[in-house]
């Protein structure tokens, strides 16, 4: 039976998981972070990726990929930038490699997430496909004619952070202005409840009880059905930018299929409305009528089935 390990790095966990050929996952593992410090984090991921093959009966895996958020090193299993971690030019393929004794493929998230879905997922009998999700950050991977697009430095695809505002606009985690993750991602709107909060009388500080640090963006979407105005300008100004980058990125892709996902999504289905409304009104007409607009169908596990999948194929 081929079968192939999926290794997937978050910011608070660590997951394995092995697949087999029918894009079925066997058994998987999850493991918390406790030490971000790189050999830490290969221990735990080499200790997820034996008790998910122990789970599925120890077979012969004949790959593996592993999924981590961040800017890599073309194939070079380096990761130049990790921002959820703190790393910078971590050799990850080789700290795991020396302690499972497997070649490791490296990926980022996205795409792993996009190659799952594009082979046991919402992508499935298409060869032109967008994903993007917009969870605590906002991501996206393009495929072309069944090729992800990595690009000439191996950045493609790093949404997020195109510039939908000026040298004046919100810092972003990476430490420049006016991305679009700086006013769409989770973690920027959980700021932006805050400042609200701070700003003056708003319904968004009873529902976390006064308490700032625990705001998070479905409290947005609570708030926007108590019609309060400052959660609506937050809502209001991320909701234009992310719909017209997503508008604009379908023009110039042309996809088949976008497919939309990630926990701000899901907890603000207003947002969610409001990309699939940008599609329609701001969309070349052309690359609109081609499109069909779907959810991801793999959840969580979308990044794990792709890493195995990416393990055993050039991609």
């Amino acid at each position: 039976m081929a079968a192939w390990l999926g290794l997937d790095l978050g910011g608070t966990n660590a997951r394995a998981a092995v697949v087999d050929g029918a894009v079925r996952m066997l058994a998987s593992s999850r493991q918390p972070l406790r030490d971000r410090a790189p050999e830490a984090v290969a221990d735990v991921l080499a200790e997820a990726a034996r008790e998910a093959l122990q789970r599925a009966g120890n077979p012969e895996v004949q790959g593996c990929g592993a999924a981590v958020a961040g800017q890599l090193a073309g194939d070079t299993g380096v990761v130049v930038v990790g921002p959820n971690l703190g790393w910078r030019d971590v050799p990850l393929a080789r700290l795991l490699e020396d302690r499972l004794r497997l070649p490791i493929r490296l990926v980022n998230d996205l795409r792993a997430a996009a190659w799952g879905e594009l082979h046991g997922g919402a992508g499935r009998g298409v060869a032109d496909l967008l994903v993007v999700f917009v969870g605590s950050g906002v991501g996206s991977c393009a495929i072309a004619g069944g090729r992800i697009v990595t690009g000439a430095s191996n950045v493609a695809g790093e949404f997020g952070h195109i510039k939908v505002a000026g040298p004046e606009g919100r810092r972003c985690g990476c430490g420049e202005r006016g991305c679009l993750e700086a006013y769409a991602g989770g973690h920027s709107l959980s700021a932006q409840l805050r400042e609200a909060v701070q700003a003056g009388p708003t319904a968004l500080a009873a529902l976390c009880a006064g308490e700032l640090g625990a705001l998070h963006p479905g409290h947005l979407e609570q708030a926007l059905g108590l019609k309060d105005p400052a959660a609506a300008a937050v809502f209001d100004r991320a909701a234009e930018m992310l719909s017209l980058a997503v508008a604009n990125y379908v023009t110039v892709m042309n996809p088949a299929r976008l497919v939309l996902g990630g926990g701000v999504l899901s907890n603000v289905p207003s947002l969610r409305a409001a990309v699939v409304d940008g599609v329609q009104r701001f969309t070349n007409a052309n690359a609109r009528k081609a499109v069909q607009v779907v959810d991801a169908a793999l959840g969580d596990d979308a990044g794990l089935v792709g890493a195995a999948l990416l393990g055993a194929t050039s991609g």
